[in-house]
C-alpha cells in the first residue's frame, strides 16, 4: 500500500551580481504580485534538479547561460502560503554569457539594476525577506510561518 506524501512547490531565485548591483525584475501579467519588484525565477519542473531549473530560466527570462559551477548557493527559504508550503533556493551567479534581456516582455515590465536599499519600487516581501537574509549571511529562513 502506497502512502501519499505531502508535496511542497519548489522553486528557484537568481540573484545576478554586477558589482554592487542586483538584477531585478518587474511582474507583469502573472496574477501574482504584479507590479512588484522580484528576482528572476521560476519553478522546479519533474525530473529536474535546482540548477538545471535556475539554468532553463535564466535561458528563458534573461536569454543569459551559465555554467553549473558557476552557481553558488545563497539561501533557502522555507515559505507558508494559505493552502500550500514552498521551498525557495536562491543562487548567485557573478559570470554569464549572452547579454541580459528580457526574454519574457508578456510577464516582466522591466530589468533594473539595484541595490538592495535603492530598488525604485516595491520589492515582493518574501523576496526583500530572502535579499536582507543573504546580506547578512544567513544561508535559512522562514516564512509567513
Amino acid at each position: 500500500m502506497s502512502k501519499d506524501r505531502y508535496k511542497q512547490i519548489v522553486a528557484v531565485h537568481l540573484i545576478l551580481q554586477q558589482d554592487d548591483k542586483i538584477l531585478f525584475q518587474v511582474r507583469k501579467n502573472t496574477g501574482y504580485e504584479d507590479g512588484s519588484y522580484s528576482l528572476p525565477g521560476g519553478h522546479v519542473e519533474a525530473n529536474e534538479t535546482v540548477i538545471a531549473a535556475l539554468q532553463r530560466e535564466m535561458r528563458e527570462e534573461l536569454c543569459i547561460e551559465f555554467a553549473a559551477d558557476d552557481a553558488e548557493f545563497a539561501h533557502v527559504s522555507h515559505r507558508k502560503g494559505d493552502d500550500h508550503e514552498r521551498i525557495d533556493f536562491f543562487f548567485t551567479v557573478r559570470k554569464w554569457q549572452g547579454e541580459v534581456t528580457n526574454g519574457e516582455p508578456n510577464k516582466c515590465e522591466s530589468l533594473d539594476w539595484a541595490t538592495r536599499d535603492t530598488v525604485p519600487g516595491k520589492v515582493v516581501e518574501y523576496i526583500a525577506n530572502a535579499v536582507t537574509h543573504i546580506a547578512a549571511g544567513k544561508q535559512y529562513s522562514q516564512f509567513w510561518w
